[in-house]
């Protein structure tokens, strides 16, 4: 059985003699969220982005995850952030306008977001539309607060 241990929380330059020889496994207290379209809505976060939105709620440091949804003729909010994102498709269709660029995707499709590019997501099909976001943003927000997240307010492209 491999050697469990608690991380430290925070490492800085005096620590790199610290720097262990070999991995540590160090198993979280939560390795599965059961449900997450159900339990893991958030209505006002959903709200502000004017289509619903479920977190993922893992212990992850460094990817977070959450489930996207367009009903038909919806559109997200156009915005931007600082970290990538990768959306795969898991039904319906449209189109993503990401930095003035119009690119289609339907089910089964997986989408690059770069970072600090503008973009939304439009459904242009007869049913509902979602989507997994797998982003990079804890892992940002864990080596400074750099994972910024900017609404258009009114730009349209």
């Amino acid at each position: 059985m491999p050697e469990t241990t608690t991380p430290q929380d925070v490492y800085s330059s005096a620590d790199f003699d610290k720097t262990p020889v070999q991995p540590q496994v160090v198993i979280p207290d939560r390795l599965i969220h059961r449900n997450v379209e159900s339990v893991g809505q958030h209505d006002a976060y959903s709200a502000e982005r004017k289509h619903p939105v479920a977190f993922v709620d893992l212990p992850s440091k460094c990817l977070s995850m959450t489930i996207g949804g367009l009903a038909p003729g919806q559109s997200s909010n156009m915005h931007r952030h600082t970290y990538e994102t990768i959306l795969y498709v898991l039904e319906g269709e449209g189109y993503s306008t990401i930095q003035g660029n119009k690119i289609e995707w339907k089910q089964g499709d997986a989408v690059y977001i770069p970072v600090w590019a503008w973009h939304r997501h439009t459904n242009t099909g007869t049913g509902q539309a979602r989507y997994l976001a797998c982003e990079n943003a804890p892992l940002l927000q864990n080596i400074g607060g750099v994972a910024l997240r900017e609404e258009a307010h009114g730009k349209e492209s």
